[in-house]
């Protein structure tokens, strides 16, 4: 009995999961934020719980879950709306490297090693270190290569809310 009560239980959290994801749409999907995977990872918790602990209340389960989406569909406008909200959840966005110098000490900020970078590089097909004109990490942890002719300016409107601050430097085996 305790074997078909639990797998009750798994049918209808993960029926509740999908119906909520769907509700919430695609951006669940995406990429994670901090923020989201804070919600995944509470969500993944409760949804443990509920599972492995015989006298926790079924109901109750469901209805953290439910908070938790709600609590994730409530931010995404505030998110939007307001900057210090998206500063207080989210992580920003950080320049590691630009016009083909590299920013040590966000590099360090964003843990990522010589041998990640270049990785990224490679990917985006860059051939050479001039080409490069700046490698972000998201505020999801994926990393943005642009490049283009030497000297190509980049709008400033795609390096908004960006943090820049770092120490400059070439790139071992570079000129």
């Amino acid at each position: 009995m305790e074997f078909l009560d639990m797998l009750i239980k798994v049918v209808a959290i993960m029926a509740t999961i999908i119906l909520l994801t769907r509700i919430l749409g695609l951006r669940s999907f995406s990429k994670m934020s901090a923020f989201d995977f804070a919600v995944t990872v509470a969500i993944g918790s409760v949804l443990a719980s509920v599972l492995t602990t015989p006298d926790q209340n079924f109901w109750i389960g469901i209805g953290a879950i439910a908070a938790l989406y709600a609590w994730k569909m409530a931010m995404a406008p505030l998110r939007t709306r307001f900057d210090w909200v998206r500063r207080l959840v989210d992580t920003t966005p950080l320049l590691v490297m630009r016009d083909g110098e590299v920013l040590w000490d966000n590099m360090k900020a964003a843990h990522m090693t010589h041998d990640d970078l270049l990785a990224k590089l490679r990917q985006a097909n860059v051939h050479h270190m001039a080409e490069v004109r700046a490698v972000i990490v998201e505020s999801t942890g994926v990393v943005s290569v642009m490049s283009g002719p030497d000297h190509a300016e980049i709008d400033d409107y795609l390096l908004q809310d960006i943090r820049t601050e770092g120490k400059r430097g070439r790139l071992a085996g570079t000129h």
